[in-house]
């Protein structure tokens, strides 16, 4: 396995690459009838592997599990009773491929029944009647298998630094996006579905809480290069307009999500640094204007042999968080309070808008404070600061916003209109 980010062309490969998805679509609708069903449909996901992409065990006859072998080229299924059957992978039809797909799941004591049309692609025709001929780019599939590699390392370190609710990193065959999803443990409106070939059910299980989603597309549904997206549902106001990192990102109208395409990050100096700063960027982006309680659902990015401190028992950080004073910086026009922890430095920025009244513009609490309530007790000084002063606030920063609208207590200190 190669740390190698690899140039994708998707015109090149994309009859090559509609096939794969259509050839997923037929594993994926296999395990989606027999493996019982998961929050958001995990249940029926794939995940990226050294040799390509596998379906963990599902749950039909001994139990099987599906491998697409992409170092190979072969479709291989292993079962709890220790049978093994494979096809190859290369130039055929749909209909074939479904064919030999239903002979190996028999093979290794399954039952092969599964719903024959495919999900989210234009003008689906069912699996058994799709005779048209497709093509197999071998290498291209094992330049997307490196590719999608790369991806998944990043997005499972990204998916480190989160607390909360949080989704594996997986392969949806529908969409055939790689993907890793936040919540903020709220809620959200009844989506209102309209996703073609996807029943509206789906759609409105799959959104029915609060997400901040990432992902990978090798190409297609709109875009003709791979790319990198991100989402929230639902969008806060002003998350259009969010500023996001890397340069080349920037806010698709016709899929109303942030792209990045791919090549922006397979030709960085740091791909994957160029990839994290997106992640965390339109995650920032979601949390802030959407309020979410970040201090309760984040924590320092994880590494190898470091138990993540607990929140309530870390003698020596607690301590340290406590005893450090929030200082404040105060000038004519601007100034900061700032916070430094074991050496890190936060900070919440504010101006001044006359006599009696401050615009708190910008908080930054370096990840590795992250859950320690650094940024709370940011903010709560300003607003003992505010009392005492008599000025009044307006929390133009998300972060702080939140912070208030979460503490009526300190309400008192808001500029009435």
């Amino acid at each position: 396995m190669s740390n190698k980010w690899p140039q994708l062309d998707y015109l090149g490969w994309r009859e090559t690459c509609s096939a794969l998805h259509l050839y997923l679509q037929v594993a994926g609708k296999y395990r989606l009838a027999h493996a019982p069903w998961l929050n958001h449909s995990w249940h029926a996901t794939f995940y990226v592997t050294p040799l390509g992409l596998a379906s963990s065990p599902i749950p039909d006859g001994p139990g099987i599990e599906i491998l697409f072998d992409l170092r190979e080229h072969m479709v291989v299924g292993t079962s709890g009773n220790g049978r093994t059957a494979s096809f190859a992978l290369g130039p055929s039809t749909v209909a074939t491929f479904h064919a030999d797909f239903v002979r190996l799941v028999s093979e290794l004591g399954g039952t092969p029944t599964f719903n024959d049309n495919p999900n989210e692609v234009p003008n689906p025709v069912p699996f058994t009647e799709d005779h048209r001929d497709r093509p197999y780019d071998r290498d291209a599939v094992q330049r997307f298998h490196d590719a999608s590699v790369a991806v998944d390392r990043v997005f499972n370190r990204f998916r480190t630094a989160f607390l909360g609710k949080s989704s594996p990193v997986h392969l949806f065959w529908g969409s055939f996006d790689l993907a890793v999803t936040r919540f903020s443990g709220r809620r959200a409106p009844l989506h209102p579905g309209g996703v073609p070939s996807l029943p509206d059910d789906v759609a409105q299980e799959a959104y029915d809480r609060e997400v901040s989603s990432a992902g990978f597309w090798p190409g297609g549904g709109g875009l003709d290069y791979p790319a990198f997206y991100a989402y929230a549902y639902p969008a806060p106001n002003g998350f259009r307009g969010a500023p996001v990192r890397p340069e080349a990102a920037f806010w698709h109208e016709g899929l109303s999500e942030f792209v990045l395409p791919y090549e922006a990050v397979q030709s960085a100096a740091d791909p994957d640094g160029a990839l994290t700063a997106f992640l965390v960027s339109t995650y920032e982006a979601a949390a802030d204007l959407g309020g979410w309680d970040r201090d309760l659902l984040e924590c320092a990015q994880g590494r190898p042999r470091r138990v993540r401190p607990a929140d309530a028992a870390q003698p020596g950080a607690t301590a340290h968080s406590a005893d450090a004073e929030v200082e404040r910086e105060d000038g004519a026009f601007k100034g900061r309070y700032r916070l430094v922890v074991d050496g890190v430095e936060a900070e919440m920025t504010y101006s001044r808008a006359g006599k009696g009244l401050i615009i708190i513009d910008h908080t930054e609490v370096p990840a590795v404070l992250r859950g320690r309530k650094i940024g709370e007790r940011l903010v709560r000084q300003a607003i003992e600061d505010a009392r005492r002063d008599g000025v009044a606030i307006v929390p133009l920063c998300p972060f702080a916003k939140a912070q208030i609208d979460r503490h009526p207590e300190w309400q008192d200190v808001l500029r009435r209109s």
